[in-house]
């Protein structure tokens, strides 16, 4: 059952939070505020649920409960919770709550399309990788939940039980691909167990090279992790051998994975508008680039995404300048309409100087958990954003959300993944060199905080440096990626202090122009040919190139296909009306046929041919040759014909002895010799 206007449910935690219902945005005037809805109050609850309407909780720490309450009741109606209390309600003293409040629930009943899910299944084929005594156990403990194979990267320490339930293999794994439900191994040293070692276990006739298939694999060998990004990498679980407890989570952990699973399809990939390759040349790589796992192949002209490895991190879809690789968890859609719920909200409820937090719900939602619980909790004016991943904010969400209102946008980060922001700081950094470039104060506006300490987290919230206010406002996030970045882009223009027509960007951004050396350029068009957005055109009716700066992506297709090498990129965004309608780049006076007149190619090129070829080139010799250069290809065979030397003909036929040439002759005359001569 849905709804645009679920009934809501709020609950003050017994007094710990301050809350007056006449000053929440979108509550009637009458809204009951309760007390203990999760215990005394619960028949409130309860009759909620009765009317069949949509439910939004305020409360996620009892969710369990009152889920739990539904299904007895049999309730089919959507049911959703929203955090308050550690996010806005336990808060400084000095702080006003309500605002913040009205923006989580603004953001909470904001609709978002669901990602797409797809299955996987897994059947609980395990290996077990590791040494000693250690190893051995693990694969022992975990038979009877799954099919577990041991693989021996070391044998020594071993004490072989009399009744083993495991096959035993020596090795060193030399790669593994694929993921939960379909990895596959490459094993050097592979060896099976005699099963007459008496001792220490003996191996026969090692190999290199073996190759198996399995669904899961725990890694207790302590080396190099076996697959890029090990923590994203489902069913492939890497633990420290030296930490028993953790040995013993991973054990658990994987008892739990044989069947089907759903997993959520992160990033959605639309090939007709990627600019990765085009005719053998390599273009745009910043999904390969950017993704942490692995997840991303090159196919030549297009990549492609293996779902299975994929973590969601977002990065590819984030630094991706035509949107072919999108973000789907959630979309881009409901994600910046979800940002300008939250800030819009929260300033026309009163809020100011917002400060908006962009954390995971993991990682993030500890630390504000930790803070309002051992500390005041966040300021009134941070505004926390869970997103499954901060890695897969790009400009145009940057943009929106600077547009919407945020005066400092703080991306909180688990040092764990450290490694992964490149894309992000780019992304930054394209974002605050188009509000310089508007007159904005842009330095202090955007921060990484790479934070696992909740007492430091306050640091990141100073306001940046006063400066010329945005006028808050929202765009309708329709279109693609660029539509929408671009929209973005133009309405914070309108009301920019001191906008610049033309705003230098860095090299990585994918906004631009393409120049072209005339001196070197032949108007072979490849460059025409090879540009995959059409930002690149000729005329039919003159040698000529232009460009529609709007649709230039830099993807660098355009340089790499050019025989010349004479094309160079220039990042920048152009805000005038021109950028819009094709710029000629480069053109020339057409050459004419020296015999019939008609135009082929171009004056300087045909003169740059001549100088190569005349009286260089042994075809190229006679003055009735040279001429050749200078026609059009009707003309240039028709001349090459007419020429006594001409390879196009050959010389006169023999004539074709016929019968009446036999019968006017004496037979007995004609001697073999004749016969061949006349043949």
């Amino acid at each position: 059952m849905a709804s645009s206007n679920p009934r809501i449910l709020l609950c003050n935690c017994e007094k710990t939070m301050r809350l007056d219902a006449h000053r929440i945005a979108g509550l009637e005037k009458d809204h009951i505020i309760h007390t203990q809805l999760c215990r005394a109050q619960m028949t409130s609850f309860e009759k909620a649920l009765a009317t069949g309407e949509p439910l939004l909780v305020a409360c996620t720490q009892e969710a369990p409960l009152f889920q739990e309450i539904a299904e007895e009741r049999g309730a089919d109606q959507d049911l959703s919770f929203v955090n308050i209390r550690e996010r806005a309600g336990w808060c400084p003293a000095s702080s006003d709550p309500h605002p913040k409040i009205s923006a989580l629930l603004a953001e909470a009943l904001t609709p978002v399309e669901p990602a797409v899910l797809h299955s996987i299944d897994s059947d609980g084929v395990c290996l077990v990788y590791g040494a000693g005594q250690q190893a051995l156990d693990a694969a022992r403990a975990l038979e009877g939940r799954l099919s577990v194979s041991l693989l021996l990267s070391d044998a020594s320490d071993i004490l072989l039980p009399s009744t083993l339930e495991i096959p035993v293999h020596a090795g060193r794994i030399r790669t593994v691909a694929g993921s939960l439900g379909d990895f596959s191994v490459t094993v050097d040293g592979y060896a099976q167990m005699l099963p007459s070692s008496r001792g220490a276990p003996s191996f026969a006739l090692p190999r290199d090279g073996a190759k198996a298939t399995c669904s899961l694999i725990l890694d207790l060998s302590g080396d190099t992790p076996l697959v890029s990004a090990p923590a994203k990498r489902d069913g492939y679980v890497r633990v420290d051998p030296g930490a028993p407890a953790a040995v013993a989570r991973a054990l658990f952990d994987l008892a739990d994975m044989v069947g089907t699973f759903e997993k959520p399809l992160y990033v959605t990939y639309d090939a007709s508008i990627c600019v990765h390759g085009r005719s053998g040349k390599t273009g745009c790589t910043n999904c390969l680039d950017a993704c942490p796992a692995g997840a991303i192949s090159s196919m030549g002209r297009e990549i492609a995404i293996d779902p299975g490895i994929c973590g969601g991190c977002g990065s590819c879809a984030a630094h991706c300048p035509t949107g072919a690789v999108s973000y789907r968890y959630p979309d881009r859609r409901g994600e910046i309409r979800r940002l300008q719920a939250l800030i819009g909200t929260y300033r026309e409820a009163g809020g100011s100087n917002a400060v908006l937090l962009v954390h995971d719900g993991q990682h993030g939602g500890d630390l504000i958990n930790a803070l309002a619980r051992f500390g005041e909790g966040l300021p009134g004016n941070v505004l926390p954003h869970a997103v499954h991943s901060v890695t897969s904010f790009g400009h145009d969400a940057v943009l929106a959300a600077t547009l919407a209102g945020a005066r400092r946008i703080v991306f909180l980060c688990p040092p764990t993944k450290a490694h992964e922001l490149d894309a992000l700081r780019m992304e930054i950094e394209l974002c605050a060199s188009l509000l310089s470039g508007m007159g904005y104060v842009a330095a202090d506006m955007f921060t990484i905080a790479v934070e696992d300490d909740p007492d430091r987290l306050d640091g990141h919230f100073a306001l940046p440096a006063p400066g010329p206010a945005i006028r808050p406002t929202s765009v309708d996030p329709v279109g693609t990626k660029r539509d929408v970045a671009r929209s973005a882009i133009a309405r914070l223009l309108e009301g920019a202090p001191s906008a610049q027509d033309i705003i230098a960007l860095p090299s990585h951004a994918p906004y631009g122009r393409i120049r072209i050396a005339a001196k070197g350029c032949t108007l072979c068009l490849a460059c025409v040919s090879a540009c995959p957005t059409a930002a690149l055109s000729d005329n039919p009716d003159k040698p000529q190139v232009s460009l529609t700066e709007a649709a230039c992506v830099q993807c660098g297709l355009c340089a790499n296909t050019c025989p010349e090498q004479v094309i160079t990129l220039e990042a920048r965004y152009n805000a005038t009306p021109a950028a819009m309608r094709p710029q000629v780049l480069h053109e020339e006076e057409p050459a004419t046929c020296v015999s019939c007149g008609k135009a082929f190619g171009t004056k300087a090129s045909i003169a740059r041919i001549r100088e190569k070829l005349s009286g260089k080139h042994w075809m190229f010799q006679r003055a009735e040759q040279i001429a050749l250069i200078e026609m059009c290809d009707d003309c240039r065979i028709s001349a090459q014909w007419e020429m006594e030397d001409t390879p196009l003909r050959g010389g006169a036929r023999p004539r074709v002895v016929t019968t009446d040439d036999y019968l006017a002759l004496d037979r007995e005359a004609l001697t073999a010799e004749d016969f061949l001569k006349d043949s």
